[in-house]
């Protein structure tokens, strides 16, 4: 039996599916899979895309490391391109939207630390998933959901509630590349220096980068940490 549809359009060297499972699983089947269990299984996966990449994620692996049986991954979720979508929506974190100090400067300090934080987690699922997910409209939308767009929006809003406040122009030109600045040095430090956009390493971007930038002086003691690491 030849691979299903949705197997070959990602270009994946997955296994096909056993000739014993249906592609579509009655819903009474699917129910099987407790939360729980749904839980551990997409953390698998994350994990194996951040060790292997995704060429290089099988069904077979995903069913070794969780000890679930391949033809339950199947009925469960169809295909790989599936699974890792699905792994991708049901870990979806917010980590940004409670951030509001009062003040644009120290809500961007925040959110470098949050983002910083999980540099090491979510930089290699990135770069894992960002060749097969130019190639699938809806990997790459997980992806964005997952991982970029609940940042994107939390940082627009720190930026809209400064302009709200007077704090920075209603038209100044910078300020709607304040989350493209902080998210895209968090990808591009790895490439550039082999090194993690850490929490530190992102607070000095902001001090150095993005606030004067804004018309956003540091003031005394607004620098870094005396004694923090120059990661």
């Amino acid at each position: 039996m030849p691979p299903p549809d949705s197997v070959r359009e990602h270009g994946s060297a997955e296994e096909p599916a056993p000739a014993s499972v249906p592609e579509s699983a009655p819903a009474s089947r699917r129910s099987k899979i407790t939360p729980e269990r749904a839980q551990e299984l997409y953390t698998a996966v994350l994990d194996l895309l951040r060790e292997s990449g995704y060429e290089s994620l099988t069904m077979e692996g995903v069913a070794a490391r969780t000890r679930c049986g391949k033809s339950t991954l199947y009925r469960q979720w169809g295909s790989k391109p599936e699974l890792v979508v699905a792994a991708l929506h049901g870990t979806r974190r917010m980590r940004l939207p409670d951030i509001d100090t009062g003040t644009l400067a120290d809500d961007l300090r925040e959110a470098a630390r949050a983002i910083g934080e999980a540099s090491e987690r979510d930089t290699p699922l990135m770069h894992a998933l960002s060749h097969a997910a130019l190639q699938s409209p809806e990997l790459l939308c997980a992806l964005r959901e997952a991982l970029i767009v609940p940042e994107i929006a939390a940082i627009d809003a720190m930026v809209r509630r400064a302009q709200a406040r007077g704090e920075i122009a209603a038209d100044l030109p910078g300020a709607e590349y304040v989350a493209a600045q902080l998210l895209g040095v968090m990808r591009a430090r790895p490439l550039l220096e082999g090194r993690y956009a850490d929490a530190a390493y992102l607070t000095r971007f902001v001090e150095k980068a993005i606030l004067p930038g804004l018309g956003l002086g540091l003031g005394p003691g607004l620098g870094l940490a005396a004694g923090a690491p120059e990661s």
